[in-house]
């Protein structure tokens, strides 16, 4: 028997993780009648969806089962009554098995839960229509995550090899040795990606929460990042450690162009466009700017921790060309709708012309004004021209793809490192070095 169990928001903003809980759940089946089909599947699902947590990252266990459904669903349940957050704010776990091969229909579910915001009636529905099982805690919302992840299909997937802390270390500064993370960067970073922040040179693969990750390590392969991991000089006992396969770094999200007058709030959008104003900073250190096509204008904003990408979009000019990527952020508090920049491609470049006051034809000298309405005057000389000269300087900006530096990537953002590096869709048998323990 064919089985997809997919499982959601066991997490909180306080603590707990839901990947966590998926990897017990694996260890729990390991050695019954079990047989997995695929790594486990992590889902990164829609990044501006307002109730979300932290990544908003579901997960799939696809597997061969001679246990009856109803022995999968019991060793499920019991783990996320174990371990998940019931009870805090937000905590609403989700699970949902699926018997057979998953029809179409879920995969048209799974690719919106991915761009905008769909319904958990939407995610019922469609439950009873499949007859699929679901199991839901609270409000159950996260039976939508659940489904969304059996629906999933890879047009390009990564890995990540998460490794957990001990109970007792959760809460406690992460044991991991900066230098040993450099060191593995450095020999593997045409096999990894997001180790590093390399502006600030923070460490990646560490989290800042209470949860009980201890590092996660992202690559191209299985083999990758198993051997990244080992390199890593870990100062505190590794719980356990799992190997997931995932769309993260693969922009999957970013699907499909949009006009202006398209756009809907909490959506993952790409909308190509002129600028219209040159872009300023307001307080808190964002960069914002208005971009319009024929439908009509929305405002784009590159916040404070996108770094140094903030630069970049000062240097766009009226007329000029974009391609934008991000996530739409409604009107409110006295700001509208806007567009948050995930990345900006430079379609095509306006001619940046500027002006100087003119320069002496005697002396060589740059003329100052004469006064309002009186042109130019050399001091020295005392010649004088009508107006400025104008010139045309060459841009820093290139018609390329920018992005913000790692730190400030989503999980789903795809760094450069990983341009030219998709992968097909196929799943894989896991190896037999792919958890611990």
């Amino acid at each position: 028997m064919r089985l997809h169990l997919g499982i959601d928001d066991t997490d909180s903003l306080t603590g707990g993780c839901t990947t966590r809980i998926a990897t017990d759940i694996v260890l729990d089946l390991i050695g019954k009648e079990v047989t997995f089909l695929d790594y486990p599947n992590l889902i990164r699902l829609n990044p501006n969806v307002p109730w979300k947590t932290r990544g908003n990252g579901a997960v799939c266990l696809r597997l061969e089962s001679c246990l009856p459904s109803a022995a999968i669903l019991e060793i499920a349940t019991e783990q996320i009554e174990r371990s998940s957050r019931l009870g805090d704010p937000g905590t609403d776990p989700g699970l949902v098995l699926l018997e057979g091969e998953v029809p179409p229909d879920i995969g048209g579910f799974s690719a919106e839960a991915l761009t905008r915001v769909v319904t958990l009636g939407d995610a019922i529905s469609l439950i009873k229509k499949v007859r699929a099982e679901a199991i839901g805690y609270g409000s159950a919302q996260g039976i939508i995550g659940a489904l969304a992840a059996i629906g999933t299909v890879f047009d390009d997937y990564t890995f990540e090899l998460i490794a957990y802390r001990s109970r007792q270390h959760i809460g406690k500064p992460r044991l991991l040795d900066r230098k040993s993370v450099f060191q593995m960067n450095e020999e593997m970073q045409e096999f990894t990606f997001n180790n590093i922040d390399p502006e600030t040179g923070r460490v990646l693969i560490t989290p800042r929460g209470p949860d009980p990750i201890l590092c996660g390590v992202r690559g191209e392969s299985p083999e990758a990042v198993r051997k990244a991991f080992k390199m890593l000089d870990i100062r505190e006992p590794v719980d356990a450690w799992m190997i997931f396969r995932t769309n993260q770094g693969t922009d999957a999200h970013l699907v499909g162009d949009f006009a202006v007058s398209e756009l809907q709030d909490n959506c993952a959008v790409v909308v190509e466009g002129s600028v219209n104003e040159k872009p300023h900073t307001i307080r808190g250190g964002h960069v914002v700017f208005v971009l319009e096509d024929e439908t009509g204008s929305v405002h784009c904003a590159a916040y404070e921790p996108t770094g140094k990408f903030r630069e970049t979009i000062k240097q766009l000019e009226p007329g000029d060309s974009v391609r934008t990527f991000g996530g739409v952020r409604a009107a409110g508090n006295g700001i509208p709708r806007t567009i948050n920049l995930e990345k900006v491609e430079v379609l095509k470049l306006v001619p940046r012309i500027r002006s100087q006051n003119p320069i002496c034809p005697k002396c060589g000298r740059r003329m100052k004004s004469a006064g309002r309405n009186q042109g130019f005057r050399c001091a020295r000389c005392k010649t004088r021209e009508s107006s400025k000269i104008h010139h045309e300087v060459l841009a820093d900006l290139r018609e390329k793809v920018y992005l913000p530096p790692p730190r400030a990537h989503r999980h789903l953002t795809k760094p450069f490192a990983r341009y030219k590096r998709d992968h097909s869709e196929a799943g894989q048998l896991p190896t037999s070095d792919w958890h611990f323990p």
